[in-house]
This record gives C-alpha cells, sequence and structure tokens, in this order.
C-alpha cells in the first residue's frame, strides 16, 4: 500500500478524483450559464449506455452516444436522467475461428461485479415495477448507476418471481428474434417511464435515442390521462410537445417494424384498458397508410407522431431523415418536413489519449470542454506544428504496439504455431500511414467496399514511395448471415502472403 501511495501516476488519480468529486458538488455550467431556465429534468431513453467497459450494455455508435450524452450533461450539470435496461449477457463477445468464421460468447454479467446497486424502498424492499404481458404480470427491477452528477436507471426482468422465458427478456442487447425484441422496448419505454414516475420524477422532456424506446410517447399520454382526465388524443397531444425524437439510421429498413399479429397479442388489452382507444388507433400511429391493416407497425412513425421535435445526427443525415419521413406529411414539401438536425458530438475527455489531453490543457485550459467553445479553435492554433506532429507519431507508434500484442495473442489462442505468433508481433510499420476501419459489419454499411478491386488494394498496401496499413475490427450481428460472410472476405484478404504484414483484423471489437 505504501509503494502504491508513493506512485506518481496513482497520486495524479486520486487527485484528479478528489478535484471531480469537489466539481460536482458545486453548481456547473448550466445554472450559470441559465439561471433562470424552469428545466428541472430530463428523462434520456436509450437501448444501449456506452460508459465503461465495466459495464458491458451497448454495442456501438447507439450506446456510444447515449454514454457521451450523459458525461456531458454530469459535467455541465444539465439535469438529464437516463433510462435503460439491464442486460445479463450484454452484446455478444466475438471470436474468429481458424476459418474464418465468426463465433459468438455471451459471458454472464454478474450484478455484484458491475458498477451499479439495486433500487430499493424505504423499508429496504427491492424497488419492483409490473406490466402485463398477455395472460401473466411482468415483474421489473430496477438498478442505478451513478455517472458523476447524473444517474442512469437499468431496469431488468431477472426476477425470480418471473416464469422462466420472461426472466430472459433481458438476456442479450440486440440478440433473439423479433418478438424478445417487441418485449424489451415494451419494458425500456413502459417500464422505463413507470420507473420515474415510481421515483417521483416528473421530466419536462423525454428524449427518445432511436425509436426504441417509442413506447414511452404512449405510457407518458397514459399517466397523463390518469392524472388529468383526459382522452388519449387530447393526452397525446399535450404531451407531444415534451417528447423529442432522435434518429440515427439513414435507411429505412434500419427501423424496428413489428408484424401486426405480434403488436395485437402484446398491445391489444394496453390500448383498450390503459388508453382506452382500439387496437386499430393504436397501430395507425405506427403505419404509413393508417388505413393498411397488413402494414408492419414502424417504432419511428410512433416516435415520430409521438414527438414535438424530431432531428438527425448531422445536416446531411438531417435532409435524408426529412425523405425518409416525408411520408408521413404527404401533402408537405420535402424541405419543410419537421426534421431538424443536430451534429452528434463526442464526451473529449473520454476520447483523447493522456497525452493528448495534456496537450490540449496546455493550450486551452483546464475547463475548455465546459461551456462555449468560441475561443477553442484560436487556442488550439497556439501549439506548435513539431508538438503536434510528435504526438501523432508517438500515438501511432503506440497503436502499432497495441495492435501487435493484440493480434498476436488472438491468434495464439486460435492455436497458431509458435512462429507465426512471433510473425504476428511483427506486423506493421509505426512510420507509415495508418487506417482504422472499425464498425459493424452489415451489408448497407458496405464494409467490404475496399475489396471491391481486391488487386489494386494490395498495390496500394505494398506501394514502396507512399505504404499504407489497414487495422480493421468489427462485428456482425449473430443473425446475419451477410454481415459474417464479408468478414469472412476480410479475413482471407488479410490472410493472403502479400498484405499479411500491413493489415490486421482483430478480434471482439470494443470501442472502448
Amino acid at each position: 500500500l505504501r509503494s502504491v501511495a508513493a506512485d506518481p501516476d496513482f497520486q495524479r488519480l486520486v487527485a484528479d478524483l478528489r478535484e471531480k468529486q469537489a466539481a460536482e458538488r458545486s453548481g456547473g455550467w448550466f445554472q450559470e450559464a441559465h439561471p433562470r431556465s424552469d428545466l428541472t429534468g430530463v428523462a434520456y431513453f436509450s437501448m444501449e449506455f456506452m460508459l465503461t467497459e465495466g459495464l458491458p450494455i451497448y454495442s456501438g455508435g447507439l450506446g456510444n452516444v447515449a454514454g457521451d450524452q450523459l458525461k456531458t450533461a454530469s459535467n455541465l450539470a444539465v439535469p438529464v436522467t437516463g433510462i435503460g435496461l439491464l442486460y445479463q449477457q450484454g452484446y455478444f463477445r466475438q471470436a474468429i475461428d481458424a476459418q474464418g468464421q465468426q463465433q459468438a460468447l455471451y459471458p454472464y454479467n454478474d450484478p455484484g461485479q458491475l458498477p451499479i446497486k439495486p433500487l430499493r424502498e424505504p423499508n429496504g424492499e427491492w424497488l419492483r415495477l409490473s406490466t402485463n404481458l398477455p395472460g401473466t404480470k411482468l415483474w421489473i427491477r430496477a438498478w442505478q448507476v451513478q455517472v458523476g452528477r447524473a444517474r442512469l436507471y437499468l431496469l431488468d426482468t431477472n426476477d425470480p418471481a418471473n416464469i422462466p422465458a420472461h426472466r430472459g427478456i433481458t438476456s442479450e442487447l440486440y440478440g433473439g428474434g423479433s418478438e424478445l425484441r417487441l418485449k424489451q422496448e415494451l419494458v425500456l419505454g413502459i417500464g422505463g417511464w413507470r420507473l420515474l414516475e415510481a421515483l417521483g420524477l416528473n421530466p419536462e422532456v423525454c428524449h427518445l435515442n432511436e425509436g426504441h424506446a417509442a413506447f414511452a410517447v404512449l405510457e407518458r399520454a397514459r399517466s397523463y390521462m390518469a392524472n388529468n382526465r383526459q382522452p388519449f388524443n387530447v393526452a397525446l397531444t399535450i404531451t407531444r410537445a415534451g417528447n423529442l425524437f432522435t434518429t440515427h439510421t439513414p435507411v429505412e429498413a434500419g427501423f424496428d417494424r413489428f408484424d401486426p399479429g405480434l403488436i395485437a397479442w402484446y398491445l391489444k388489452n394496453y390500448a383498450e384498458q390503459a388508453l382506452s382507444v382500439s387496437l386499430q388507433d393504436l397501430m395507425a400511429l405506427g403505419r404509413r397508410d393508417r388505413t393498411d391493416s397488413s402494414e408492419p407497425f414502424n417504432m419511428a412513425y410512433l416516435a415520430v407522431r409521438g414527438s414535438g421535435a424530431v432531428n438527425g445526427v448531422s445536416r446531411l443525415h438531417g435532409q435524408v431523415s426529412r425523405r425518409i419521413f416525408q411520408v408521413l406529411f404527404p401533402r408537405w414539401p420535402e424541405s419543410e418536413v419537421p426534421v431538424t438536425h443536430v451534429t452528434n458530438g463526442v464526451h473529449t475527455p473520454t476520447w483523447d489519449s493522456v497525452r493528448a489531453d495534456d496537450l490540449w490543457e496546455g493550450a486551452c485550459g483546464k475547463g475548455r470542454w465546459l461551456g462555449a467553445a468560441a475561443s477553442m479553435e484560436q487556442d488550439i492554433r497556439k501549439v506548435s506544428d513539431s508538438d503536434l506532429w510528435r504526438l501523432r507519431t508517438d500515438s501511432r507508434g503506440a497503436l502499432v504496439d497495441y495492435v501487435r500484442r493484440r493480434h498476436a495473442q488472438q491468434i495464439a489462442v486460435r492455436g497458431a504455431s509458435p512462429e507465426e505468433v512471433a510473425k504476428a508481433g511483427q506486423v506493421l510499420d509505426p512510420d507509415i500511414l495508418t487506417l482504422g476501419f472499425a464498425r459493424r459489419f452489415a451489408s448497407y454499411k458496405r464494409p467490404n467496399l475496399l475489396l471491391h478491386d481486391s488487386e489494386r488494394l494490395v498495390r496500394i498496401l505494398t506501394n514502396r514511395e507512399r505504404p499504407v496499413q489497414l487495422v480493421l475490427a468489427g462485428k456482425a450481428h449473430p443473425q446475419d448471415p451477410a454481415g459474417q460472410g464479408m468478414i469472412r472476405q476480410w479475413i482471407a484478404f488479410v490472410r493472403s502472403p502479400e498484405v499479411r504484414s500491413r493489415v490486421v483484423f482483430l478480434s471482439d471489437y470494443d470501442l472502448l
């Protein structure tokens, strides 16, 4: 302990922690910048949150945005509360076998080993919520994650009072089939809003991070109906003003759609008994053609119709989204479809390295990310070209060292010979242009586009005057054979003798 306490790196970590704790106890940017604001709460609903490797309830970009939103809200003291799901297994872990085939592994998330704590009633009993499923009651437990000033509440159905099939509703992130996904989204949207009520929270804004949480629109309206004795249409109109929907996908195929029979099975009683509307009226909220009984129920359509504001995540994506959702506004010019954009950002302290952080701090100050960044561009220009280039060179060298270690470890696990493992420890060159390609292997993302002309790619990678190298990573959904086939294509290319020192595919893609 004395040795650790005397370690300068450890001392710096402790000092940083104490500084953050002191900052969290004081007022923040939001109160200083908006002292007259009436905003007391924003409920942020998302299927996944990427906060730390120690809480594996995320897959990719959607969780990245959600986690960074919460961290930034904490830094700026914006009153945001997160609502998500606690998965027993999270998203799958990936291994690549000797044939280049993706293998999906599902380690168990032991709540006792996660940075969470159960929510309890004043009498010490576990806070439990319920909702009705056909023929039975579903019990939902709640957990709390402290994210600086902000809180994230996670719901799970692994309650002993539930039948085994229902205990597994929150088993996997994006796992199972359409029916499991529907039940997860019912837990998130309906259960999430009921949790807010149980905690005595009444947020002015309900922010839907993608359409997965759109059932919160219905439950918020139901709550308003009960408290104000108003019919559903009035309640939806009034509560819509406080709902915000952020869409991320650039293609309509990316939205969740459910078979009409599935919606009828799970929501008929909810529509008629809780909302006092017909099933057909509820179904119409999720359809392009409200009168077409065969059309699937689209969660994004429900989110658009139930939200007072809709945004894409970039200027171009806003244009694409207006085109996608124009079908819901048939007499509107595309340019006037009520979809705007808010360009995605990141929580920079999460993503920059210690070296980079020191460089930016020297130029821009310690609180550079807190509030307006009007002067940051000029401040960053204070960094000399030599310092910036040294940072890039050192960072590239660190990346190559990491890739070599991980690549060698991964092929050793697959049973590679000692000679192959030794060669893996020498791949890549720390002094040449290095490109990274890390994303989900889904057909619409075209991850094999570079292989369209593989011979040309080989020439680019092996050019002696201007050599290039690639670091690849990505997962394909276990039920997406096309995406898995694209991974096999890349593995075959990576293993070809002429490029195996210039291209590496790292398995078990994880943004953090």
